[in-house]
Protein backbone atom coordinates (compact mmCIF):
# COMPACT_ATOMS: atom_id res chain seq x y z
CA UNK A 1 0.00 0.00 0.00
CA UNK A 2 1.41 3.30 -0.99
CA UNK A 3 1.18 6.91 0.54
CA UNK A 4 -1.95 7.49 -1.85
CA UNK A 5 -3.41 4.49 -0.62
CA UNK A 6 -3.02 5.52 2.73
CA UNK A 7 -4.19 9.02 2.79
CA UNK A 8 -7.32 7.98 0.46
CA UNK A 9 -8.22 4.99 3.17
CA UNK A 10 -7.73 7.87 6.17
CA UNK A 11 -9.63 10.39 4.44
CA UNK A 12 -12.81 7.22 4.11
CA UNK A 13 -12.99 6.03 7.13
CA UNK A 14 -12.27 9.27 9.21
CA UNK A 15 -14.90 10.83 7.18
CA UNK A 16 -17.77 7.91 7.63
CA UNK A 17 -16.70 8.17 11.60
CA UNK A 18 -17.90 11.72 11.26
CA UNK A 19 -21.09 11.39 9.38
CA UNK A 20 -21.56 8.99 12.34
CA UNK A 21 -20.93 11.20 14.94
CA UNK A 22 -22.82 14.28 13.21
CA UNK A 23 -25.64 11.79 12.44
CA UNK A 24 -25.92 10.68 16.20
CA UNK A 25 -26.84 14.52 17.29
CA UNK A 26 -24.94 13.44 20.73
CA UNK A 27 -24.81 17.05 21.92
CA UNK A 28 -22.43 20.48 20.34
CA UNK A 29 -19.23 18.75 21.91
CA UNK A 30 -19.85 15.57 19.84
CA UNK A 31 -21.15 17.09 16.94
CA UNK A 32 -17.67 19.49 17.02
CA UNK A 33 -15.13 16.18 17.57
CA UNK A 34 -17.04 15.10 14.01
CA UNK A 35 -15.81 18.28 12.09
CA UNK A 36 -12.46 17.69 13.55
CA UNK A 37 -12.40 14.37 11.61
CA UNK A 38 -14.26 16.13 9.05
CA UNK A 39 -11.18 18.65 8.69
CA UNK A 40 -9.14 14.99 8.80
CA UNK A 41 -10.57 13.96 6.23
CA UNK A 42 -10.62 16.71 4.12
CA UNK A 43 -6.85 17.12 4.93
CA UNK A 44 -6.20 13.78 3.59
CA UNK A 45 -8.08 13.81 0.61
CA UNK A 46 -6.53 17.21 -0.44
CA UNK A 47 -3.06 15.83 -0.23
CA UNK A 48 -4.14 12.30 -1.98
CA UNK A 49 -5.81 13.93 -4.90
CA UNK A 50 -2.56 16.34 -5.11
CA UNK A 51 -0.68 13.46 -5.19
CA UNK A 52 -2.89 12.11 -8.21
CA UNK A 53 -3.71 15.48 -10.26
CA UNK A 54 -7.33 15.11 -9.54
CA UNK A 55 -7.80 18.69 -9.60
CA UNK A 56 -12.11 18.37 -9.14
CA UNK A 57 -11.36 16.20 -5.75
CA UNK A 58 -8.61 18.67 -4.13
CA UNK A 59 -10.61 21.52 -5.28
CA UNK A 60 -13.81 20.36 -3.50
CA UNK A 61 -12.22 18.86 -0.21
CA UNK A 62 -10.53 22.49 0.00
CA UNK A 63 -14.38 23.89 -0.33
CA UNK A 64 -15.27 21.63 2.72
CA UNK A 65 -12.68 22.15 4.78
CA UNK A 66 -13.14 25.46 5.03
CA UNK A 67 -16.59 24.33 5.63
CA UNK A 68 -15.82 21.88 8.52
CA UNK A 69 -13.19 24.69 10.16
CA UNK A 70 -16.76 26.89 10.56
CA UNK A 71 -18.21 23.59 12.08
CA UNK A 72 -15.31 23.37 14.52
CA UNK A 73 -15.76 27.07 15.20
CA UNK A 74 -19.11 26.82 15.73
CA UNK A 75 -19.96 23.57 17.88
CA UNK A 76 -15.82 23.91 19.78
CA UNK A 77 -14.88 27.50 20.26
CA UNK A 78 -17.37 29.90 19.59
CA UNK A 79 -19.90 30.58 23.12
CA UNK A 80 -23.19 30.27 22.41
CA UNK A 81 -24.86 33.53 23.17
CA UNK A 82 -28.39 33.08 25.79
CA UNK A 83 -31.58 33.18 23.79
CA UNK A 84 -33.83 35.62 24.18
CA UNK A 85 -36.62 35.07 27.40
CA UNK A 86 -39.90 35.91 25.49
Amino acid sequence: MNLVDILKWGASISGMIAAFLVALDLGRRATGWGFVLFVGSSICWIGGALMTGDEPLWTQNLVLFCINLFGVYRYLIRKRRPRDAG
